[in-house]
């Protein structure tokens, strides 16, 4: 009996929460809140030194407070008094312990024990009064209509009869407002489980970067899409009606070294994996992607212009090489050569780098983080990517269906900026190789710096692609195709056809080529009839209306004139139609620069050698195509130009993933390409294992994988 009542005396077995490190200070107190629940009792904030330090502890426990007067023994009388109502059990002995060390938060545990029962029901806690997000919202909106804090309690109630707030909660939130926080912290750990809505209609479902008007584009560290803490942010804006579509934030340095130590966290575990769980995580995510193309798609025509239909080839462009990483596995098996010497064997494995990074370019919203991202995990790497600040939203929506498709926290991670991300991620010795994709003078600078860091780079940059039209070409074929890859996407591709170079002369060319341009449809990228929307920006257009002037200056002929055009109902729209160039020389800026929009240059020559020494003599030129019905003459080009990709009777084109994007000159910087079998060797690094055995002892490969079995 005694020792019965001993065991009664003990305080509850209540487990304090594992310590760790976390991004940041909200992460731990998630951690720490969402672990008490579990064990029936809630952290709360007991003291905080913002940026630096947080005391995380249990405010049940102990003793009541005192809230009696003392016995006043002269008078003989006991003035005893009871217990008021808001009185609360204090100074309970549990404290856990936050220091933001390095960027990152350190959680230890100072005392874990607890005296007191674990607590039943959470909605009974004093931090059940916590406004979740979309109170917060309504709160916002009465306020600027003039509500005082009781009648916008009152008006919360009407839908949540529950909510247990007070009037000095709603000076709280409405200070955070006046202070351009409309958000407010809500763990579930510390809120009643019966506030979570406001009513049946209306879930709280929609984080806080959603919410805002217009919506913020999040970061995603470790796992978890978060608002930015930085002030500044770039207006991402629909090219065809000029409204902003959403906001992109300047990632701070601190978020930036906290999404690499994420990647660099996963990466054991991650490398572990094996590659058959890798490769059924893809074959879910290309699952994912095609059940939600209608939506990457219009995300890009919205923030990029390109027409719905370019908006799908790009998706489309990008699920294959997610089809093609699936199949992986046979890509990466090594070497094994037995017996070199007498009773040693050697044998080549291929292992992932660790920390890798991708920075992205606009032209390909969904297509270019695919090529970067895929590859990477796929081999076993972790991953940092930078989308483009001008359309970053195809890239969020395809992390958030990798999560769903079970890639792991950390593994890929997302942060937004311009100038000082690109000399972070160059600079950061925790990140092994870095893809690019952009253009020429960018990827030359991020090359070098890259290099000066010993890291492994692949820039793919602007290119000059040129198009031989030859006498003999099927005129209406040769057309269609020139035609359709001079103006597709406005021009805004790394593979569009700029210049048309016509042996024998131009003038039987010209007329037909003029016309079928013509046809083309400019309109807004959503509308159904639209071959050709807007390009992406002011600026860009802009330039592109400088560069046609210029060449017009210079002597150049011009044949249809594309930028006054105005397309109704989208008249601020960044459009510029079809326009052509005739009578260009070698000499001019038109013909050394990349135009990067629906402006094709036309010129002619006597014969192929000439043709053939203008497209050498470019050092943009990456890829030529030849129009022609001769074998000799397409075989004679083929092996005289000197370009990375070759087209015959064909625009050229990006390679299936299974093969590989090569360029050359300033269009691509760097020792190995891009997909393909080339592309898995930049994402990891051989190892030579040569060993020898001197015992008898025998080793046989069991059934379970991974496993082995000595005998």
């Amino acid at each position: 009996m005694m020792d019965g009542d001993n065991c009664l005396d003990e305080p509850p077995q209540m487990l304090p929460p594992p310590p760790g490190t976390f991004v940041d200070r909200e992460e731990l107190i998630q951690h720490a809140g969402d672990f008490a629940v579990t064990q029936g009792y809630v952290v709360t904030i007991k003291q905080s030194k913002k940026d630096k330090f947080v005391i995380l502890g249990c405010d049940r426990g102990g003793v009541y407070r005192n809230r009696r007067k003392p016995a006043d023994d002269s008078s003989g009388e006991q003035h005893n008094r009871k217990r008021k109502t808001a009185s609360r059990l204090t100074n309970c002995p549990f404290e856990a312990i936050g220091k933001k060390d390095d960027g990152l938060w350190i959680l230890t545990i100072k005392n874990g024990t607890h005296n007191h029962e674990p607590l039943k029901d959470i909605s009974e806690h004093p931090s059940a009064r916590r406004f979740n997000e979309t109170e917060v919202l309504l709160i916002k909106e009465m306020t600027e209509a003039g509500l005082k804090p009781r009648q916008i309690l009152k008006r919360l109630r009407q839908s949540n009869p529950e909510l247990m707030s007070t009037p000095k909660h709603v000076y709280n939130v409405k200070a955070k407002i006046r202070q351009g926080n409309v958000t407010v912290k809500n763990f579930k750990s510390l809120r009643a489980q019966t506030s979570a809505m406001i009513n049946n209609d209306h879930a709280v479902t929609e984080p806080s970067w959603r919410q805002r008007n217009p919506p913020r584009v999040p970061n995603l560290i470790g796992g978890r899409f978060v608002d930015s803490q930085s002030f500044s942010s770039i207006d991402v804006i629909n090219p065809a009606t000029q409204l902003v579509v959403s906001q992109v934030p300047f990632t701070t340095n601190e978020e930036f070294r906290a999404a690499v130590f994420a990647a660099k966290r996963a990466f054991p575990l991650w490398r572990s994996t094996s590659i058959a769980s890798r490769r059924r995580i893809m074959f879910k995510f290309q699952e994912l992607i095609r059940r939600d193309i209608d939506k990457l798609a219009m995300t890009i025509t919205t923030e990029h212009g390109k027409p719905l239909k370019d908006a799908y080839d790009d998706v489309w462009r990008g699920l294959e090489v997610v089809e093609h990483t699936c199949g992986l596995a046979s890509t990466q098996i090594g070497e094994f050569a037995p017996n070199v010497s007498k009773g040693i064997d050697s044998y080549s494995i291929r292992e992932p780098l660790g920390v890798c990074a991708g920075i992205c370019s606009s032209e390909f919203p969904a297509m270019i983080p695919l090529w970067m991202f895929t590859f990477a995990v796929t081999c076993g790497n972790t991953f940092v990517l930078k989308p483009s600040e001008k359309d970053p939203g195809a890239s969020v929506i395809l992390a958030e269906l990798a999560m769903e498709a079970g890639l792991p926290n950390g593994v890929l991670n997302i942060v937004h900026g311009t100038n000082d991300i690109l000399n972070s991620i160059c600079d950061h010795e925790d990140i092994k190789a870095i893809t690019f994709s952009g253009p020429e003078a960018a990827g030359a600078y991020i090359y070098t710096r890259a290099s000066a860091s010993r890291k492994r780079a692949q820039c793919n940059t602007g290119v000059k692609n040129h198009a031989v039209v030859m006498p003999d070409a099927n005129m209406d074929a040769t057309l269609n195709a020139v035609v359709a890859a001079g103006f597709g996407a406005a021009g805004q591709k790394c593979m569009a056809l700029s210049m048309a170079i016509f042996v024998g002369g131009l003038s039987r060319w010209e007329s037909k080529l003029v016309e079928s341009a013509k046809t083309i449809k400019v309109n807004s990228g959503k509308e159904p009839n639209a071959e050709l929307g807007p390009v992406i920006s002011k600026q860009m257009r802009e330039r592109i209306c400088k560069s046609i002037q210029a060449s017009v200056e210079c002597g150049a002929r011009l044949v249809l004139d594309g930028r006054d055009i105005v397309v109704p109902g989208y008249e601020q729209g960044n459009f510029i139609g079809p326009t052509i160039l005739c009578d260009v020389r070698v000499d001019m800026d038109c013909c050394k620069d990349e135009s990067f929009g629906p402006v094709l240059l036309c010129m002619q020559v006597e014969c192929l050698e000439e043709a053939i020494n203008i497209i050498n003599r470019n050092q943009n030129c990456s890829g030529a195509s030849i129009f022609t019905s001769s074998s000799l003459t397409a075989r004679k080009f083929q092996a005289e130009v000197e370009v990375g990709q070759v087209g015959i009777n064909v625009p050229v084109s990006d390679p299936l993933p299974v093969a590989s994007f090569t360029g050359c000159r300033p269009s691509f910087v760097g020792d190995i390409g891009f997909e393909g079998k080339v592309g898995i060797h930049f994402y990891t690094q051989m190892k030579r294992v040569t060993q020898k055995w001197n015992d008898n002892v025998n080793v046989v490969e069991s059934t379970e994988e991974g496993s082995f079995l000595t005998v």
